[in-house]
C-alpha cells in the first residue's frame, strides 16, 4: 500500500477521534446543564453530575483510542523517535484515565448497592 494512503487513513482516524471527544463534550455539557437546572430547583443532582462525568470519561477514552490507532499507523510507516514518545504519552494518559474511571465506577456501583 502506498505511504500516502496510510497517512490519509491515519488522519481520518485521528479526526474521527477528535470528533468523538468533541461530541462527548457537547453531550456531557447537556447532561451537566440538565443536572444544574435540577439543582437550582432544589433537587439532588449529584447522581446526574456523576453520570455526566462518567459519560464524558467513556467518550474521552474512545476518542483517545482512535487517536492511538492513528498514531500507531503513523509510527509503523514513519518510525521516528518523536512519534514513539507521542504514542507512549497517549498510551499512558489513556491507561491512567481508564484505571481511575473504572475504579470510580466500581465505587459508585458499590455505594449504590449499599444505598438500596
Amino acid at each position: 500500500m502506498n505511504l500516502d494512503i496510510y497517512n490519509t487513513i491515519a488522519i481520518v482516524v485521528s479526526v474521527a477521534g477528535s470528533f468523538i471527544i468533541i461530541w462527548g463534550v457537547l453531550v456531557t455539557l447537556f447532561y451537566f446543564l440538565k443536572a444544574e437546572y435540577l439543582a437550582l430547583k432544589g433537587e439532588n443532582a449529584l447522581k446526574k453530575r456523576e453520570f455526566a462525568r462518567f459519560n464524558f470519561g467513556t467518550y474521552l477514552l474512545l476518542g483517545l483510542d482512535f487517536m492511538l490507532a492513528a498514531d500507531m499507523l503513523h509510527t509503523i510507516h514513519n518510525p521516528v523517535l518523536s512519534e514513539l514518545y507521542v504514542l507512549g504519552a497517549i498510551v499512558a494518559i489513556r491507561s491512567v484515565i481508564s484505571f481511575f474511571l473504572t475504579r470510580e465506577m466500581k465505587e459508585a456501583n458499590l455505594q449504590e448497592m449499599k444505598d438500596s
